[in-house]
């Protein structure tokens, strides 16, 4: 069972290929990262028209998927074979008939997006003991951070912690979207001495250290209505109004973690940071939250954010002015 993508990258780069590449897992970013390299890379140009084929899982059954894949490579060493959103085939378990007898002139590539495979199953047992099966994994939030030092690292610029910080908690744990908003930055940076600052990406995003969604869900925990006020403010401003949206998201993963907090029968800090996936500084806001909001108010808040979320995008009263939406979600959670 290969564990790393950098090692398949690595021997993708090196043109040592596997007759399968089985990739499955809740978080799409690395199932997409491996899948277009070989879509891109593995064949050239010239090979492809004949060599290179993607199917989709809803359109395709398992059996065609397998005649694809005895097919021989025309004019080419290989043939690539690629099922995207295989996740929707039907009996996929049935694709242990050729993962028993692979063709070594086919890579077959299986994108099985926000899934696992069923571990007691064959299919799981034989990719695994081949080597042939990778899981992609969440990152849990409170180790965001972390990841967008190593994705800048990895391309010769740093980033101060407050800089990680600041993303991490507007975008959450989607590494696509965290990838595609760092390419952003990362074209504006200069030459010599890139960095990656708070102010950077105030300037570029429109997220401010000091009015960070951390800043409002604090302000509603501690009962700052002023606080709370002037967040709202900030982003209701007319330059700041495409952000709102992202903060709906903090405030539902927030609230959704102290319906958590609620159910733990072990509140312990270690056990909270381990359950709520959350930094330690942060256990104690959590704490205060609970002893404000049952767990009934917790759902009420979540069912608000919904809706309020879907407003925001157009759903249902279209046209409303996110700044309005914002402040009128807040006022209703704190009162």
């Amino acid at each position: 069972m290969a564990t790393d993508y950098k090692e398949i990258l690595r021997d993708l780069r090196n043109k040592i290929y596997k007759p399968v590449y089985f990739l499955a897992g809740k978080e799409p970013y690395y199932i997409d990262l491996i899948t277009d390299f070989i879509e891109d890379k593995v064949l050239d140009e010239s090979e492809k028209a004949f060599n290179q084929t993607v199917l989709y899982g809803l359109d395709v059954t398992v059996t065609q998927v397998i005649e694809t894949c005895r097919r021989f490579p025309m004019m080419a060493n290989q043939q690539v074979v690629i099922v995207r959103e295989a996740q929707k085939m039907k009996k996929v378990d049935d694709l242990l008939v050729y993962i028993e007898n692979p063709l070594n002139s086919t890579i077959l590539v299986v994108a099985y997006k926000y899934e696992d495979l069923d571990k007691r199953k064959s299919l799981y047992k034989s990719l695994s003991k081949k080597g042939w099966y990778y899981e992609s994994d969440k990152v849990p939030e409170y180790q965001i951070p972390g990841w967008i030092d190593r994705y800048l690292t990895d391309r010769g610029i740093m980033a101060g912690p407050d800089s990680s910080r600041l993303l991490s908690e507007f975008l959450g744990n989607d590494l696509g979207k965290i990838a595609n908003e760092l390419e952003k930055l990362i074209i504006s940076l200069p030459k010599e001495n890139p960095r990656i600052t708070p102010e950077l990406i105030e300037k570029s995003i429109g997220i401010s250290k000091d009015y960070s969604p951390n800043e409002l869900w604090k302000a509603i925990v501690y009962r700052d209505p002023l606080k709370a006020a002037r967040v709202v403010n900030y982003y209701a401003g007319h330059s700041k109004k495409e952000v709102i949206p992202l903060i709906f998201p903090v405030l539902f993963s927030s609230f959704s973690r102290v319906l958590i907090f609620h159910s733990l029968k072990d509140k312990s800090d270690g056990n909270v940071v381990a359950m709520l996936k959350t930094y330690p500084g942060y256990v104690r806001d959590f704490r205060t939250a609970a002893s404000l909001y049952s767990p009934g108010a917790c759902m009420n808040i979540i069912s608000l954010i919904r809706s309020y979320d879907l407003k925001a995008k157009g759903f249902g009263e279209a046209g409303s002015d996110p700044g309005d939406l914002l402040r009128e979600l807040v006022f209703k959670i704190m009162h």
